[in-house]
């Protein structure tokens, strides 16, 4: 679930190459950015584990660690952690800082991503 900056570029969005947004995966994700020092990410951890196993099927789930990172994390323009992006098959992906309840993370994933 882990992934590098190499992987992001090959799976999600190659941001050294491309300007406008273009998805590469084959169904919504979700990407988790965080540190291992973060307490809100550490606290996080288990429910972003338990909604990628209820969604594996539907949804990827990736986590980037912005300390091993910084490549991607810069090119996104993260300054808190954690921050969750949201990624639907089509369309814009979406941000948002913070950590997130497990019903908001839920409401996001069945309405923006699985539509």
């Amino acid at each position: 679930m882990d992934i590098s900056s190499k992987e992001f570029i090959e799976k999600i969005f190659d941001y050294e190459n491309e300007k406008e947004w273009s998805f590469k995966g084959s169904k919504p994700a979700v990407v988790d950015f965080y540190a291992d020092w973060c307490g809100p990410c550490q606290a996080m951890a288990p429910m972003f584990d338990a909604l990628a196993s209820e969604y594996k099927d539907k949804v990827d789930f990736f986590k980037v660690n912005v300390d091993n990172e910084q490549e991607v994390s810069g090119a996104f323009g993260i300054r808190s952690i954690p921050t969750i992006l949201f990624i639907p098959e089509k369309g814009e992906p979406m941000m948002q800082p913070g950590a997130l309840p497990a019903n908001v993370m839920r409401d996001v994933i069945e309405k923006r991503l699985l539509i």
